[in-house]
């Protein structure tokens, strides 16, 4: 998506709609926790009371898609299942049994007889989500967003506009039953108005992008309003020599193919020069019958890999059947590759060595460092965050799987008894900044 037209401005329609769920995000803040819960018990009866229409839509969806030739990652992610539909209602349900985000008092500080302040976490406000294909993103965010009492604007893709469409109404409907205003969740449908979302700084307070590298470095360049997301999932997992083979080679295998679309999935498999041997000759037959396709370089070539890597697989997120491998001398040089060529997402080690384990764990600067297991548990619903409106690889937080609590902010409330600064200067009242 090449930034070659200025952003369009929002017209009067998309306004109306952005104030709207303004307003309603200000009502939601003030909810009570058991009614946020009560919301979300009911956006997940009114999901499975519409599974039918979901699923239908899904597959005109899915249809539409095929006859267009999406690419296979977009239509992996577009089709939503049964199975993967009952498990966002049970996301849903599951976020309502998190503790309450807002309200909490971080800091209660007497700064001086009469003087107290507290610092307390508060919803961020409206949330825009621009996001390609995964229907079940919309699930996810929408209840992470009402939970946080905050309000969200969705844009998903236009190859899944009639399943969001879908979801997006029995979740409307559910707010409504719940007695909370249905305008706390938007969807918008056509392009113009996903990019005229970007010049909404007077109603979005933060934008999340979930799509390709290329969507997300768009929005990040195309907006005053702060990004929340990131653009690549480059993730390795490194064999060490003193790694359990069998271990290795199931890690490396569901790492890969448990859902290669998936932004946790490994791209990069680093193995140890001295396991190397052993190693490939049961890795190989072992992709090559799950439909990998290996591209190694000139030693892992040798080893019996059939295409040579170049620079720029080492930098590619294949999202796909598509897995590059690079032999290393030691455990240093894994770190090098892995610091020159991460994204930052998740990164893993399989080794037996505690050592080893942890000086790599240590000098991984990912959201996400990972020793003997599979990169894809790099998830907010696996993290037990219920669900996740999108994972951050920034080093600022929130970082990584971001839930509930990287959708809140805090602000300070100071109460006082008529307190005046000029007495602190005529020695009249004293600074006791007391932790109450």
């Amino acid at each position: 998506m090449a930034n070659t037209f200025e952003v369009p401005q929002p017209g009067n329609e998309l306004l109306k709609k952005a104030d709207q769920v303004r307003f309603a995000s200000i009502k939601v803040s003030q909810t009570e926790n058991h009614i946020r819960i009560k919301a979300l018990n009911f956006m997940a009866d009114y999901l499975e009371k519409n599974t039918k229409e979901i699923l239908d839509a899904n597959n005109e969806d899915y249809k539409n898609a095929e006859r267009k030739g999406i690419s296979n990652a977009l239509l992996f992610r577009l089709k939503l299942s049964k199975e993967k539909l009952n498990l966002g209602i049970e996301g849903i349900r599951k976020v309502g049994e998190l503790a309450d985000p807002v309200n909490q008092i971080q800091i209660k500080r007497e700064l001086s007889k009469g003087l107290v302040l507290e610092r307390k976490t508060v919803p961020i406000g409206v949330l825009g989500v621009i996001f390609e294909s995964r229907p079940d993103a919309v699930m996810q965010i929408s209840a992470l967003a009402i939970r946080s009492g905050n309000g969200v604007i969705l844009k998903g893709g236009s190859e899944a506009n009639l399943t969001n469409t879908a979801i997006v109404n029995a979740l409307q409907e559910g707010l409504f039953e719940s007695g909370i205003d249905k305008n706390a969740i938007c969807l918008l449908k056509s392009r113009k108005d996903s990019m005229s979302m970007l010049n909404l700084e007077n109603y979005i307070n933060l934008i999340i992008p979930r799509g390709s590298n290329e969507l997300v470095k768009f929005i990040q360049e195309n907006t005053r309003i702060p990004v929340l997301g990131h653009a690549d999932g480059i993730c390795h997992l490194f064999i060490d020599n003193e790694a359990n083979l069998e271990v290795a080679l199931s890690v490396a295998l569901d790492s890969k193919i448990q859902y290669p679309a998936a932004c946790n999935a490994i791209e990069t498999l680093l193995v140890h020069k001295e396991i190397a041997p052993v190693f490939l000759e049961k890795a190989i037959p072992l992709f090559n019958s799950n439909k990998v396709k290996l591209i190694g370089d000139k030693r892992s070539v040798e080893l019996g890999l059939k295409y040579e890597a170049t620079l720029e697989d080492w930098q590619t997120e294949y999202l796909d059947l598509i897995l590059s491998i690079k032999i290393v001398d030691d455990l240093d040089e894994a770190i090098t590759h892995i610091r020159k060529f991460s994204s930052k997402h998740t990164d893993g080690i399989i080794t037996e060595n505690l050592s080893a384990a942890n000086k790599f764990m240590n000098e991984v600067d990912s959201a996400g460092v990972f020793h003997n297991c599979s990169t894809r548990f790099a998830d907010g619903f696996r993290y037990g965050f219920g669900a996740e409106v999108g994972i951050s690889t920034q080093t600022l937080p929130p970082r990584g799987p971001v839930g509930l609590e990287g959708l809140v902010t805090y602000k300070y409330f100071l109460k006082g008894n008529g307190n005046i600064v000029k007495d602190f200067s005529y020695g009249k009242a004293i600074y006791t900044h007391k932790d109450l």
